[in-house]
């Protein structure tokens, strides 16, 4: 299994978090949040576009909404390998910042 890019994880991580809310604005919302950077729809797009192509998550349509003109709502989910590939990023991180402190200017010398 691949590594999780870092916007892949983010957006993993929001999918989580929004259960069956999860699509494209408070994907996005939560990211900006979180962040505290701006993400274009795009870029967020793009990562759900990938994460769906690896197995890590499903979509579907949500029932046609009035005050949305008519139109649905794609609602993402994860899947098993999406869960596992969470869990998998989420060890490597912990290896890797287990027993560092805080980064400070005067450890550099």
């Amino acid at each position: 299994m691949k590594l999780l890019t870092r916007a892949e994880e983010l957006v993993l991580l929001a999918v989580w978090r929004l259960k069956e809310e999860a699509y494209c604005v408070p994907i996005r919302e939560m990211l900006m949040e979180a962040t505290e950077l701006n993400w274009s729809f795009g870029s967020i797009y793009d990562a759900l576009d990938r994460l769906e192509k690896k197995g890590y998550l499903r979509s579907s349509l949500s029932d046609p909404i009035a005050s949305r003109g008519g139109r649905s709502k794609r609602i993402y989910a994860h899947t098993a390998d999406g869960i596992k590939a969470m869990n998998v990023i989420r060890k490597v991180q912990r290896r890797m910042w287990d027993g560092i402190g805080d980064f400070t200017v005067e450890k550099l010398s």
